[in-house]
């Protein structure tokens, strides 16, 4: 991980290096994305890569049935790297098992988000000068929240205190409250943002997801109970920061996009840099 969050930092430095002229990226996104997909193939093509892929279901033959094996068999025919996300737990796994080529995992449904760990943990190291003894509070949807599983596994190498703020139906994962115990890595649990921030470097907030909801009604009952709004920023730390893995919905108030702490938007940026220490450190075991 810190490999790619040095190369990161010198693609910042210098971000159009041509070094895979050449070489095809494959980026198959089963689900909706922004960001993740753009960010991606901007990488690709400041790194010379040419990209090929899709990113909605309608284009494909899995509208005729065809399997994931067999699209994952019929892609990694066609590239050198492929960048899938999908709406299954573990598809990225099985599709790197089959794949004749390495295999990106950009979102594998409530389960993981690596990509999105690595370009948050830059953004962190960089506002907060080191990943060691930082005190996070995740908030929002702890439990299909694959960015918050990613990067609560990714952080517990540096010693961190967590603090997990969400309602009872969207608390964090039996699993991983297991795995922070294993590891005797501090953590406490609560169900309102109001007064949990006074000594927190690092604020996370989550979306909501309606995708993840089975039931239409649940979502609408806990859609909007964790939010965060300007006048809930006193007397934090002069080093907090606020991230988001984005898109926003009504999480955080329009009102603290000016503030100091607003981090977000530069976050996002920062997925171009990672991405691209990400393609470079693969391409280089290739």
């Amino acid at each position: 991980m810190l490999q790619v969050l040095d190369l990161a930092l010198e693609y910042e430095a210098d971000t159009n290096r041509p070094l895979y002229t050449g070489k095809i990226i494959a980026c198959i996104f089963f689900e909706p994305s922004t960001r993740t997909r753009l960010s991606f193939e901007t990488a690709a093509n400041r790194l010379g890569a040419r990209v090929i892929g899709f990113s909605s279901l309608d284009a494909t033959s899995v509208t005729k049935g065809e399997s994931l094996k067999d699209t994952i068999k019929m892609v990694s025919n066609y590239s050198d790297m492929i960048v899938m996300r999908h709406p299954l737990d573990g598809a990225a796994r099985y599709a790197s098992e089959i794949a004749g080529c390495p295999v990106i995992n950009a979102g594998d449904g409530a389960n993981q988000h690596p990509t999105q760990t690595l370009l948050d943990m830059y953004s962190i190291r960089k506002t907060q000068g080191s990943l060691e003894n930082l005190s996070i509070t995740m908030v929002g949807d702890l439990k299909y929240g694959r960015t918050v599983h990613s990067l609560l596994q990714a952080m517990s190498h540096f010693k961190p205190r967590f603090r997990f703020v969400s309602c009872p139906e969207l608390a964090i994962p039996q699993e991983y409250i297991d795995f922070l115990d294993s590891r005797n890595i501090p953590y406490t649990q609560h169900h309102e943002l109001e007064g949990q921030m006074d000594d927190t470097d690092i604020l996370y907030m989550t979306r909501i997801q309606q995708e993840r909801f089975q039931d239409p009604m649940e979502y609408e009952r806990v859609k909007n109970l964790m939010s965060l709004d300007v006048s809930m920023l006193k007397n934090t730390k002069s080093n907090l920061r606020i991230l988001h893995p984005l898109p926003r919905v009504n999480e955080i108030s329009t009102n603290v996009d000016d503030r100091p702490e607003a981090y977000y938007f530069e976050q996002a940026r920062n997925g171009v840099y990672t991405r691209m220490g990400t393609i470079t450190y693969l391409m280089n075991q290739l």
